[in-house]
């Protein structure tokens, strides 16, 4: 799989602009404490640290012009809110990228993409989770839609960046050994599992009809399934149930 989005590049840093507004306003004045569901152990409070916290490495790594940064400002100062920490750290990274095109060359932690459009895509996609994290936190809020394009590209990223290659970086084994069609959309993809590794690739029609099970969602349900942020039987499985558990399991542990 390369490292293309299936979605255009100018849309995901209109995405970021929007979900990242959309994060800071609905932690406004919610409380920090409360539990984000599906996603034991993470609060409200500490998902907008940690997302204010990534906005600001990002700012720092594209501006160190190819070395991945060590310090930055990870937390609120004294004073600060935690939506003026999250809307200022925002506001920097979304002036920053638009002031470079998707296409030039700029350091990243992913090698198949060395180019801004993999922060505009990555930061995109982390302020869209996070966002429904926040807003099925926050007690009695609605939880806004995702854009089928967006949760689309959001499929593909995580099975290209975190299954293929986030997993092979931390070099996990397999118990499981075979391939998941992943369908959504009209689109498929294939994950594949072995002693070797993972990978994933984009699939036709045709490809998809030896595989050893599937997994079925509508786009956002693909997104956010795949996220772990609906239960593992919240999608239309067939074929070996080992396997669909074998996939839920490697990306918990490629995205936490």
């Amino acid at each position: 799989m390369t490292g293309r989005a299936l979605a255009d590049y100018g849309r995901l840093l209109e995405v970021l602009d929007v979900e990242g507004d959309l994060l800071a306003s609905s932690a406004g004045g919610a409380d920090p404490a409360l539990a984000v569901p599906n996603a034991p152990g993470m609060t409200l409070g500490g998902t907008v640290r940690h997302v204010g916290s990534v906005y600001r490495m990002v700012v720092a790594w594209v501006r160190a012009g190819g070395h991945q940064p060590t310090r930055w400002q990870r937390a609120p100062e004294d004073g600060q809110t935690l939506e003026d920490y999250l809307r200022t750290g925002h506001r920097a990274l979304v002036e920053q990228l638009a002031e470079h095109d998707p296409e030039e060359a700029c350091s990243t932690w992913w090698p198949l993409h060395q180019a801004y459009g993999f922060w505009y895509r990555r930061m995109a996609h982390e302020s869209t989770i996070h966002r429904i994290d926040v807003q099925q936190a926050a007690a009695g809020m609605t939880v806004g839609a995702i854009s089928e394009d967006v949760a689309l590209d959001g499929v593909d990223e995580i099975l290209s960046l975190w299954f293929t290659h986030r997993l092979g970086v931390l070099g996990v084994a397999n118990s499981w050994r075979g391939q998941v069609a992943v369908v959504a959309g009209g689109q498929q993809w294939i994950a594949s599992m072995s002693a070797g590794g993972t990978s994933a690739w984009r699939a036709g029609e045709d490809e998809i009809e030896g595989v050893d099970a599937s997994v079925t969602s509508d786009p956002t349900g693909m997104f956010l399934w795949l996220w772990g942020r609906r239960p593992i039987r919240a999608v239309t499985p067939a074929g070996d149930r080992a396997g669909i558990a074998q996939l839920w399991h490697l990306l918990r542990l490629a995205t936490h």
